[in-house]
């Protein structure tokens, strides 16, 4: 049996993944280039029929947990068919 004084306080044992940890590189290392062109098409949900398509297959996904009464699941996707229902009011297109 050890005695207490023998123990070691648990800060100055060795952690598993220190070693992991001391080696990663930082978060921030590369500089963020969000507005400048990544050569990529942008996605096509900006569209306003990809909007549309969303809109009425959330729309269906609610209605359709609404009547097994999921409330909650229900709400989530009206949430999301109002968001593309109003990304559709801005796209004139």
């Amino acid at each position: 049996m050890k005695y207490i004084s023998e123990l070691k306080p648990a800060a100055a044992q060795p952690r598993p993944n220190t070693r992991l940890i001391t080696n990663a590189m930082p978060l921030r290392s590369q500089t963020a280039r969000r507005n400048e062109a990544s050569g990529f098409p942008r996605p096509q949900a900006r569209k306003a029929q990809n909007a549309q398509r969303n809109y009425e297959r959330y729309l269906a996904l609610a209605r359709t947990e609404a009547l097994a009464g999921d409330r909650i699941v229900a709400e989530n996707y009206f949430q999301h068919a109002e968001h593309y229902f109003r990304s559709m009011g801005e796209n004139p297109n």
